[in-house]
């Protein structure tokens, strides 16, 4: 009974959590005039219509003395008695039914709009901002990748005088609120021109983080110290020893901090909304679907499809390296 109830529990607040995300997949897909329709299927539909001699008629379901509902085609509208024609064997020509056809409801059947995606790619510049977003994020991820390595290897292998010290003071600066740094690092990158460009989104990944460095440095410390000695005996400097023996049993953790970054960096929208505000070629994903999103306001339709393609990329790098991103996670904070 307690397993029951705590899966029931987990199921609600998971469909909790994933709402929104279904809401956008749903109305992204949908017809523009149909979301403003109160009586609109939650899934992407139009209205049934059947075509008679060249017109087309709207179909309803239509209820009928021997308990059935019939899906006609609503050939002549009356207050108390209207004319249909049934789709099925129009030969039979209009079906006298009495009632008022304004009870009756719309049919609806299944249909996807893929043109909210298509006047989204273009009217967004897609592939510009992809270009501008896949080289900010890659470079990104680039130097975090070899930054981190490096000091985490330096604190996980070597001797340093006062090393706890120096890595208490690292792992501090996770705790420090960005906006604290901002104003100074902005006027930084104003006085040495970099204001206007991709440096301050790539340059500063190039210096290493302290999360990244302890998640790398508590992988480093479970590989034992003996390969490195044998690799030292054989005559391997400590560059050669990281680079033949530490990394090759570090993928796991080292794709898990590649793709980290790679999707913070995906949708990290306040850094170069500061940095590339007048930029408008240089400015990534997010904020180019923000503003798309100033302008369509009222078209949810358009909105969620952006999302959409903005989501596309990063969902795939995910599942690609899902298997080696989570092996990483496991094995420095919860395995070792």
């Amino acid at each position: 009974m307690a397993a029951a109830t705590f899966t029931l529990f987990a199921l609600m607040i998971l469909t909790a959590y994933l709402s929104p995300f279904g809401y956008m997949v749903v109305t992204g897909f949908k017809h523009k005039d149909v979301i403003a329709e109160p009586t609109a299927p939650l899934w992407p539909a139009v209205e049934s219509t059947f075509t008679y001699e060249g017109k087309k008629y709207e179909i309803f379901l239509v209820p009928t003395e021997d308990g059935e509902v019939h899906k006609w085609a609503m050939f002549k509208k009356g207050r108390e008695e209207s004319l249909f024609l049934d789709p099925e064997n129009p030969e039979a020509g209009p079906i006298q039914w009495t009632g008022r056809w304004r009870t009756l409801k719309r049919d609806w059947h299944f249909s996807i709009n893929w043109g909210n995606f298509t006047r989204a790619w273009r009217e967004l510049r897609m592939p510009l901002l992809l270009r501008n977003t896949v080289a900010i994020a890659g470079l990104g991820a680039i130097g975090t990748v070899l930054s981190c390595i490096a000091v985490a290897y330096g604190f996980s292998r070597f001797r340093i005088p006062g090393k706890t010290a120096i890595f208490t003071i690292l792992i501090g600066t996770v705790i420090l609120p960005s906006f604290v740094t901002l104003v100074p690092t902005y006027t930084l990158f104003y006085r040495i021109g970099w204001v206007g460009t991709w440096l301050p989104l790539i340059v500063p990944h190039f210096f290493a983080n302290a999360y990244n460095v302890f998640l790398l440095r508590q992988f480093f410390m479970t590989i034992p110290r003996e390969l490195d000695e044998a690799a030292m005996i054989d005559g391997a400097s400590p560059l050669r020893t990281l680079v033949s023996v530490i990394l090759p049993q570090s993928i796991p953790v080292v794709i898990a901090v590649g793709v980290g970054h790679f999707l913070w960096a995906w949708n990290d929208y306040f850094t170069p909304l500061i940095y590339l505000l007048s930029e408008r070629d240089l400015q990534p994903i997010a904020i180019g679907i923000q503003s798309y999103n100033s302008l369509y306001g009222t078209e949810p339709h358009l909105i969620q499809a952006s999302s959409m393609l903005g989501l596309l990329l990063p969902v795939i790098v995910f599942f690609v390296a899902q298997r080696f991103f989570l092996r990483g996670i496991v094995f420095t904070g919860v395995e070792k």
